[in-house]
């Protein structure tokens, strides 16, 4: 009896053992944030009345850019860094308090940039000048947020005119006055169904005609708001919302919404919510969060948790399954489409060990690997790469099947860096925006 209970404690060890090894394979240790805050200072008062809202030549106005692709409009950067990039400003107040952690992109719109962030038991909304990083209006509501991973936003802002719209980490959809930071409306998904996925909600804000849509999760997997009300246009699907952000698919009229939820990509009429077709994708774990990219009729989904990488061909009622792999499996950063040809992160993010790769979309062959690269996120610019790795390094590489070509790189571009830097690089009207969690920092990119 006695050696019978050693043997199923050995096994219970064992088990714990494995257990805790897949965790760590998978992301799902316990990150600590406390020991960042040092370098947080406190949120400065406004600059006083803004001027009136105006555009700029090269927005950044949603996630992944002016068209959800990952690419900049911005032409004319400066290509060589050996000296470095001229810095224009920083700030350090985007989160408040030691466990303040958020994750959101800022967007720009002209002389407006908006940048969710933290503090205890509430989530702030900044507004800052783009060229001098001045605050000129800061939003905020009570939020109760689960700690891991941070509580803080993780979904980027969508500008829409003047207004702005952010998604909290816990559900909260809200509308702003992009002139002033006026809440003109605030709902939670939970008031029709959602319900929170394990890390928040992390689906960035699409606005699609008069409405703006999210993952809500739930008996509420996707739902439609009247942009300026806040009222509920249609709720569509149940199950586990996903952490990939929404995409339209057809131009110049959208025929289908894109949603890459826990479930799989699911194929939505986006005026009523109706859906139109399911492509099932399931992985270890219901971690579907890069976003789906869209050349022509073919979307490419990846995830990383035991996954892989999938080609899709939609057309108006089906989507038919054009290869699968293994050959990118992307835990959260999204690739870039560049003349038929994929580039983009493989692997986990939680170590700066990484590949990057060159696979051809028609096939899912791949043309190249390299790990010099590390792991982080990467956007197109004036017909080239720009990529970050999560320890804050740049590099700008030449998009080119036949192998890497690094134009040049910038060392720790964002001072020091302890935890990883995931947050997409944006570039709007020839500059840089950099966010590592309380820090923003914009550098001049056109000479």
């Amino acid at each position: 009896m006695r050696k019978r209970n050693w043997i199923i404690v050995l096994g219970v060890v064992a088990g714990l053992t494995v257990v805790g090894s897949i965790a760590g394979w998978m992301g799902w240790r316990a990150v600590h944030y406390s020991e960042r805050i040092s370098g947080s200072t406190a949120i400065p008062k406004p600059r006083g009345l803004p001027g009136p809202l105006e555009k700029g030549q090269a927005d950044w106005p949603r996630w992944r850019g002016p068209q959800g692709d990952g690419r900049s409009l911005v032409t004319g950067i400066r290509t060589d860094w050996s000296q470095g990039l001229e810095k224009l400003w920083q700030v350090d107040f985007l989160c408040q308090g030691t466990d303040a952690v958020a994750w959101s992109a800022p967007v720009v719109q002209g002389n407006r940039l908006v940048v969710p962030g933290r503090g205890p038991g509430i989530d702030l909304v900044f507004c800052l000048d783009p060229a001098t990083g001045a605050l000129i209006w800061v939003g905020t509501y009570e939020a109760r947020a689960k700690s891991g991973h941070g509580p803080g936003p993780r979904a980027t802002p969508c500008i829409d005119e003047d207004r702005v719209y952010t998604f909290g980490r816990s559900g909260d959809l809200v509308c702003w006055s992009l002139q002033d930071g006026r809440l003109f409306w605030r709902h939670n998904v939970r008031e029709v169904g959602g319900r929170e996925p394990l890390w928040g909600h992390a689906c960035s804000p699409l606005v699609y005609r008069d409405r703006v849509i999210v993952q809500g999760g739930g008996s509420a997997l996707v739902i439609a708001y009247d942009k300026l009300t806040g009222a509920v246009v249609w709720k569509s699907l149940q199950g586990e919302a996903g952490y990939a952000s929404c995409v339209l698919l057809g131009a110049p009229e959208p025929r289908t919404l894109l949603v890459f939820h826990g479930g799989g990509l699911s194929g939505l009429d986006p005026d009523s919510g109706r859906p139109l077709w399911q492509a099932p994708w399931h992985a270890a774990m219901p971690v579907n969060a890069t976003t789906p990219l869209v050349a022509g009729d073919i979307v490419f989904i990846t995830s990383w948790h035991l996954k892989g990488c999938e080609a899709i061909k939609v057309g108006d009622a089906r989507a038919d399954v054009l290869w699968r792999s293994t050959v990118i499996a992307s835990h959260h950063s999204d690739p870039v489409v560049c003349d038929g040809f994929l580039y983009g992160y493989s692997g986990q993010s939680n170590q700066n060990d990484g590949t990057f790769k060159c696979v051809d979309l028609a096939d899912g062959q791949e043309k190249w690997a390299t790990g010099e690269l590390g792991w982080g996120t990467a956007v197109w610019v004036d017909g080239l790469l720009l990529c970050m790795d999560i320890r804050g390094n740049l590099f700008l590489v030449k998009p080119d099947p036949s192998g890497l070509h690094k134009v040049t790189v910038l060392r720790s571009a964002l001072g020091s860096v302890t935890l990883p830097a995931r947050t997409i690089p944006v570039v709007a009207n020839g500059r840089l925006y950099l966010r590592y969690l309380e820090r923003l920092v914009c550098y001049r990119l056109v000479p």
